[in-house]
């Protein structure tokens, strides 16, 4: 699946050599079904399976014959092989940790564990979840869904080793996370982070702060997060997640977020807060509807949850991911907050010449992308789109749509927007069969892989050019 490890440092030295210096990235938890990274067991949390196994083995965690791997294949992830293959090694490299392979580890995972309560927390849940098949925390056995003290205590010491393992492999994620960001930073690129604004029910986060969140006495939500019928979905999206009480988060100066956010500037140099909208006002929708159609909007936490943010942490490099259904009340908590808002060209053909997303109506201040994770590639977009959008597409940058891939990348680089980002897949003009993910559709996404063999000089080289012509490439 990729680690964190030599290839993705060699990606690193090619973003450098393009001119590129932010790489955004999809949230780097425990991705829950479907592998989707906005599903998760533990949203402080790490992805082991990013963890690097030639990297343990340098560090005497792991053997030489422990790296000999089966041919994976190579442009979609097979998680069942990479998982049966990779659970097992990094079970035995934390063993090693805790039997005093490597002291120094040692001493510094202890430090980790105690300056993030969290680890340990999560570790348990992760524990639990595994020993109880995979259901979830509320149909675990008497006394853990409540989390009687008692019950608790039974658990950890039952399930030791099992927790033990799972914190190491905390630190381990974190520590080679830390140095790949380190060698970023050498390169001159900065991270951009994403922080979902909603959790998964069947997590360590809703597990041990149930009062946080809008639940009945069972632990079963009163109501569930979604959107309205979009440009995605007629029906909408039913997410499902259980919705926040603000009320009592504000009791405590909503301290779970200040917790969620601190965790999320330990590992990034930006932070996307996803959803943004939900702050000035969320979907809410029956716990028991069979889609969105039939939720309301609700009135968020607004501005006070950002001021006890900021009091706590600080200014944040934040930005507002500000699509779907806005009103003027998102516009103004986002601009009275001072933060950068997304502009996504693929959205702007077809409309009125007034279109925000167009890029002569951009203002300097937002962040402008051909395309975002969510969206179809930008080839496979021009392949399904109308007649009208694709002529719509010629006339308005003033070309013939051979090369419309890049004709759009242009647009994004010649934008005043104070950042541009291109998925990946556009640079690499890749057609729909290499898109992301397809919201509302649960399975067959967050699968794609990208091949060594096309971080080459050529492709570095052309986005360079354009990154120099237009200021964004840094002074050689």
């Amino acid at each position: 699946m990729g680690d964190l490890g030599p290839s993705a440092r060699r990606f690193l030295d090619w973003l450098a050599d393009a001119g590129v210096t932010l790489w955004q990235i999809l949230p780097l938890v425990p991705p829950g079904p479907g592998e989707s990274p906005y599903a998760t067991t533990a949203a402080l949390a790490g992805n082991p399976w990013l963890i690097d196994l030639e990297g343990l083995a340098a560090e005497g965690l792991l053997t030489a014959e422990d790296l000999v791997a089966p041919d994976f294949p190579l442009d979609d992830l097979d998680s069942q092989a990479m998982k049966a293959f990779k659970a097992p090694r990094l079970a035995r490299a934390a063993d090693a940790l805790l039997a005093g392979a490597h002291p120094a580890f040692a001493k510094a995972c202890e430090a980790f564990r105690k300056a993030h309560p969290w680890v340990d927390e999560a570790a348990l849940f992760i524990a639990l979840k595994a020993d109880h098949d995979g259901q979830p925390w509320w149909l675990w056995g008497p006394g853990l869904p409540e989390r009687d003290p008692a019950a608790l205590a039974a658990a950890r010491k039952r399930l030791a080793v099992e927790v033990e393992r799972e914190a190491v492999l905390q630190f381990l994620f974190d520590h080679q996370w830390q140095a790949l960001r380190q060698h970023a930073a050498n390169r001159g690129i900065r991270i951009i982070g994403d922080v979902p604004i909603y959790v998964d029910r069947d997590s360590v986060d809703v597990w041990a702060n149930r009062d946080q969140f809008r639940l009945d006495e069972a632990g079963n939500p009163v109501a569930v997060a979604g959107v309205p019928p979009d440009f995605f979905s007629d029906l909408g999206q039913l997410w499902g997640n259980p919705l926040y009480d603000w009320e009592r988060m504000a009791a405590d100066g909503h301290a779970w977020w200040v917790r969620r956010l601190r965790r999320a500037r330990e590992l990034t140099d930006f932070v996307r807060l996803d959803h943004f909208r939900g702050f000035a006002a969320f979907w809410e929708v029956p716990a028991d509807a069979p889609d969105a159609r039939g939720g309301r909007w609700v009135e968020g936490p607004g501005r006070a949850l950002f001021d006890d943010i900021r009091e706590a942490l600080g200014e944040l490099p934040l930005i507002a991911e500000d699509l779907g259904v806005i009103d003027e009340p998102v516009v103004a908590l986002r601009d009275g907050l001072g933060l950068p808002g997304m502009r996504v060209l693929q959205f702007a053909f077809g409309e009125a010449p007034d279109h925000p997303f167009l890029p002569h109506n951009y203002v300097e201040h937002t962040v402008a992308y051909t395309a975002t994770h969510d969206n179809n590639t930008t080839l496979g977009w021009w392949q399904d789109t109308s007649a009208h959008v694709r002529d719509h597409v010629r006339r308005y940058l003033a070309v013939s749509g051979q090369d419309v891939v890049w004709d759009m990348i242009r647009a994004t680089f010649a934008s005043v927007a104070t950042m541009a980002i291109v998925p990946l897949q556009d640079v690499l003009c890749l057609d729909g069969r290499s898109r992301m993910n397809s919201p509302g559709v649960g399975e067959g996404n967050w699968g794609w892989r990208v091949r060594a063999q096309a971080f080459n000089t050529s492709l570095a080289a052309r986005l360079r050019a354009l990154s120099t012509l237009y200021g964004r490439a840094p002074a050689k």
